[in-house]
């Protein structure tokens, strides 16, 4: 089994030694996705549902570069600076999935994050 990178220019570049993503056999590794929108660079901190919706909208350009959809997604991890924002994340992160068939995940508060952002999150999608 061998391993291709995929990597999209509408999501934020890699910023160190990673990708945005691997795919390995019929499985997708995405790495972390942050609230940069690409088009202009500019990190989306607005509100915690801006910064969200960001992140989510780069984890689809990445799926679309593998040919596939949020559909596909089967685990995410979400890391958060503040417990307190966990409802007003799930709102936003909610609207991605459908209930019935939404991926497994973990949310875990961290102390930082890159670029001190408030949220950001990983995933892995199949075929």
């Amino acid at each position: 089994m061998g391993k291709e990178i995929v990597n999209t220019p509408l999501a934020p570049a890699p910023v160190g030694p990673y990708n945005q993503s691997v795919k390995a056999g019929n499985t997708l590794y995405l790495s972390g996705q942050i609230a940069i929108d690409q088009s202009t660079g500019q990190l989306i901190m607005d509100t915690i549902e801006a910064e969200t919706n960001q992140v989510m909208k780069n984890i689809g350009h990445v799926l679309a570069a593998a040919n596939m959809t949020y559909e596909n997604i089967v685990k995410c991890s979400v890391f958060v600076a503040d417990m307190h924002m966990y409802g007003r994340i799930n709102a936003v992160y909610a609207k991605y999935f459908n209930e019935d068939t939404a991926p497994a995940r973990e949310l875990v508060e961290v102390a930082n994050l890159p670029k001190f952002v408030n949220v950001e999150i990983s995933c892995i999608a199949v075929e």
